[in-house]
């Protein structure tokens, strides 16, 4: 029986990659978007286009905790089982100390901790009938933190411990492993980064080059077939790790 894949935040960058990388694989692919429909669309007919009704769409707010839920009971209802979760979507913006709110506290603890948590609470029913696992995208800043994104900073570092408690939660019957990208893609809008800022970053790494997210795609493949591996966490950064 082929598997089942949820990839939240799953229309552009990594989490798109992600999906064709794993359809191409022979899974049935649901694509959750909030708000890119068009990305999500677009995806979702190429994906089609190859296999028809292998690929699904689903719109679903993560900071709201019953639109958690129906993204999970909405996968079933498409495809009959779930195999697979990948926490994937993220918030990601600066949050300096003096200027930071309480609003800004609950968006990036909701999609980066909140939605993760809650998303496998609801999932774990039918991951366990699969022998399934959950694969959180968290961040190597979890354990560095980033200077003036201190919520998010610590937003993934409580993930990093969320996908260690499940581990132990769920098996043996789910396993929980995450990964922890480096410089993969370049921020994007306000967090865009010039080309010499940019640069510096890469230089900070042991490999002295950036990943892409075909190496994010990789570590993904492996975690899901790796049937006797839970509970770790893997940095895909070039060694950048190494340097800070």
């Amino acid at each position: 029986m082929n598997k089942v894949v949820l990839i939240t935040g799953a229309a552009r960058r990594i989490g798109a990659t992600l999906a064709r990388g794993l359809h191409a694989q022979g899974m049935t692919v649901v694509i959750h978007y909030r708000h890119s429909k068009q990305a999500a669309q677009t995806l979702s007919d190429e994906l089609n286009q190859a296999c028809p009704r292998s690929a699904f769409m689903i719109n679903a707010d993560l900071r709201d905790l019953n639109q958690c839920n129906s993204l999970i009971t909405e996968t079933i209802a498409l495809t009959g089982q779930l195999n697979v979760l990948i926490n994937n979507a993220s918030s990601f913006y600066p949050t300096p100390l003096e200027t930071a709110t309480e609003e800004n506290w609950n968006d990036l603890m909701s999609s980066n901790l909140k939605a993760p948590f809650f998303l496998s609470q609801a999932a774990s029913v039918y991951l366990k009938k699969e022998q399934g696992c959950i694969i959180n995208l968290i961040d190597i800043h979890a354990e560095k933190p980033l200077k003036n994104y201190s919520i998010y900073s610590i937003a993934k570092a409580g993930l990093n411990m969320l996908t260690l408690s499940l581990a132990r939660e769920l098996g043996p019957n789910i396993r929980v492993n995450g990964i922890a990208p480096g410089s993969i893609l370049p921020p994007e809008k306000e967090n865009s980064l010039s080309e010499e800022e940019y640069q510096t970053l890469i230089r900070r790494t042991a490999l002295k080059r950036s990943g892409s997210p075909d190496d994010i795609l990789k570590a993904v493949d492996y975690l899901i077939r790796a049937d006797y591996v839970t509970g770790q966490v893997m940095a895909v950064d070039g060694g950048r790790s190494l340097f800070m």
